[in-house]
């Protein structure tokens, strides 16, 4: 929110606007007695009110109409979707379960592999489940397909898990696919070649 007023009037909370009698006591102020910066209040209010009001669909604004200030509803909104302590918690549980579970999917390219971890611990950064650098990397290279035990062995004789980032373990993990290809690329175009030289053998002997 780059309205900063808004958003303090939404964690402030509701204000009251009072005066003070001679004698101490502490009085609702009449609106007719306002000062302007009494009204400036007000308004603060009742634009961070309108502003929350206005950000949320028809349909969800209707379940909240109890709600006339701005922190009240803030305060429920959060509730509601970002949950109390026990579905933060369960949300954290299901999040570290996925994660341990993570594997490769038969038939899926690498960099679809790799959106989906990006995704999860995207997830779960949000959700404040940490795990450190080396678990993470872990993971991912031993969730790789079989035909990148070698690569994944080479990986993790030759680098730091502990400073790699995740970003950093996924270059290198692209890295070696473009390695793999290339090589597969140069054994094709060798072999290729190998066979024409063949031929082209065979040709010059039968014509002999």
């Amino acid at each position: 929110m780059k309205d900063f007023k808004i958003w303090r009037s939404i964690l402030r909370g509701p204000i009251q606007i009072t005066s003070t009698l001679e004698d101490g006591t502490v009085i609702d102020k009449q609106i007719e007695n306002y000062t302007d910066d009494d009204f400036e209040r007000v308004e603060e209010q009742e634009k961070a009110l309108a502003t929350l009001t206005m950000a949320l669909s028809p349909e969800i604004a209707q379940g909240f109409r109890e709600y006339t200030s701005a922190k009240a509803l803030w305060e429920a909104l959060i509730e509601v979707y970002k949950g109390n302590e026990d579905m933060k918690q369960r949300r954290q549980d299901m999040l570290r379960q996925k994660f341990n579970m993570f594997n490769y999917v038969v038939g899926e390219t690498l960099e679809n592999q790799l959106q989906r971890f990006i995704i999860l611990t995207t997830e779960m950064s949000s959700a404040v489940v940490m795990d450190t650098r080396s678990e993470i990397n872990k993971k991912l290279l031993n969730s790789l397909p079989k035909s990148w035990d070698m690569n994944v062995s080479v990986i993790k004789k030759t680098k730091d898990l502990n400073r790699l980032s995740l970003s950093e373990t996924m270059a290198i993990i692209k890295a070696c696919d473009l390695d793999d290809k290339q090589r597969a690329i140069n054994h094709i175009n060798s072999y290729s070649s190998a066979n024409l030289g063949i031929r082209t053998r065979n040709l010059e002997l039968a014509s002999a």
